[in-house]
């Protein structure tokens, strides 16, 4: 080949090399729901990210930061992440809480100008598909915090994921007492544990209705026994006394021979910790056991409509602990908001429709407390001040009560609220 032929292939080859280094790759974006509204409230507390433009527009406070800045392009979206089983035998939770979280950003309006964007992935509910999510939703730079996840097993697996990424989750649902045992910087819960229905259900027994004998008794199941070894432990602690300690097997349809056993010691309620199929056969069986004046004190896996339709008169004077929070004027609003968007109650496919809000609503107050606009257009949040913030969050008022979180993220102060069954229905027992 002629040396003026190769000196024209050299000059095409640099003029294709200077054509590709001109622009920055684009992030890898993922779809969602891209509604925006009215403004949500947050608390007092702001990380300090005034710090003025370098001469690229990024703002100084990025280059300290631990994370650095995500940074949103002008025209591009403040995405909220959320791992949730979409499909699947429990696709009802993840699609609940997702649409609680939508509202939650139709709300939350805009920051700087940029609008938010719920980007929420299908966990199928199990620890691999937490992971898979989490990779997905750590590789997009738009993603600034995580809204879940969901299910307990499926958040332990994607917690390390995010806490190398510096993104801050807000989990609505995921209840397993040790997560928060674990040392993350970027986990936080609004969901109140198992552990603390325990203690609230022992308390509210006691100082509540006054008892001070009471039989516990479970279904051998870790949620069931854990509850039952709270309230157990609890219980006695206050003063009282546990008179007797059972396991029933689930699925058996007569637990008469176990309620007639503690009948003998005059036990002035039946706590149980387990679920609603076995608390309506406990509940009809306490009739005919002798403990017809005892009360049956359940759980939030036996509240529900199933309970009230299987133990009729039964039932009527039995407790139950919900997720339902009480009525106020931002319950009612949300009620008829989810209602209007989607053509059912809130909280008739999960419990957890108005923490789905919550969880959102948090995050992106603190969005906009830390957020900054750069000389060149785009929006920089600085992850680890964020994370910060996420953890640091103090009296954020919210659907289901007041959000403070604990060194560790226990952000739920509230706990659970009590029920009661009067004449076939429902109704908040006396707080």
């Amino acid at each position: 080949m002629k040396k003026s032929v190769l000196f024209f292939v050299f000059v095409v080859f640099a003029m294709v090399l200077a054509s590709c280094g001109g622009a920055a790759p684009a992030g890898n974006t993922t779809s969602g729901d891209t509604t925006s509204g009215n403004t949500t409230s947050g608390d007092t507390t702001s990380g300090d990210t005034t710090s003025g433009d370098t001469a690229s527009g990024e703002p100084e406070v990025c280059a300290s930061d631990e994370f650095g800045c995500a940074v949103i392009p002008a025209g591009k979206t403040v995405k909220i992440g959320m791992g949730a089983p979409l499909t699947g035998d429990y696709a009802s939770f993840g699609v609940d809480i997702s649409q609680g979280a939508a509202i939650a950003v139709k709300d939350a309006g805009t920051v700087e100008g940029f609008a938010f964007e719920l980007v929420a992935q299908d966990t199928q509910g199990a620890p691999e598909g937490g992971a898979a999510v989490a990779n997905k939703l750590a590789t997009d730079p738009t993603v600034v915090a995580i809204a879940g996840h969901i299910f307990s097993g499926s958040t332990e697996a994607a917690m390390p994921i995010y806490e190398k990424a510096g993104i801050p989750m807000m989990s609505p649902s995921a209840t397993n007492p040790p997560l928060t045992t674990l040392g993350s910087k970027v986990f936080n819960r609004i969901a109140f544990t198992d552990a603390v229905q325990g203690q609230f259900a022992a308390d509210y027994l006691y100082n509540k209705l006054g008892f001070r004998k009471i039989a516990v008794l479970h279904d051998g199941g870790a949620y069931g026994q854990g509850l039952a070894d709270v309230v157990r432990q609890e219980f006695t602690a206050l003063g009282g006394e546990v008179v007797g300690y059972e396991a029933v097997t689930p699925g058996e349809t007569d637990y008469t021979a176990t309620l007639s056993a503690l009948a003998a010691k005059n036990p002035e309620a039946v706590y149980f910790g387990g679920y609603v199929a076995e608390g309506v056969v406990l509940t009809n069986n306490m009739k005919q056991s002798g403990l017809e004046n005892a009360v049956f004190f359940g759980c939030d896996g036996t509240f529900g409509a199933e309970f009230v339709e299987k133990t009729g008169a039964n039932g009527q004077g039995a407790y139950a602990a919900s997720l339902i929070p009480p009525e106020s004027e931002a319950k009612l609003k949300f009620d008829a908001d989810y209602l209007a968007a989607y053509g059912v109650a809130a909280g008739t496919l999960s419990p957890y429709t108005w923490s789905g809000y919550d969880a959102a609503a948090v995050l992106m107050a603190k969005v906009k407390k830390v957020a900054v606009l750069g000389a060149d257009g785009s929006l920089y949040i600085p992850r680890g001040v964020l994370v910060a913030a996420v953890r640091a969050t103090n009296g954020f008022t919210s659907i289901t009560g007041d959000v403070t979180c604990s060194e560790v993220g226990e952000c739920n102060t509230a706990g659970p609220t009590f029920y009661v069954v009067d004449n076939g229905e429902w109704v908040q027992a006396e707080k």
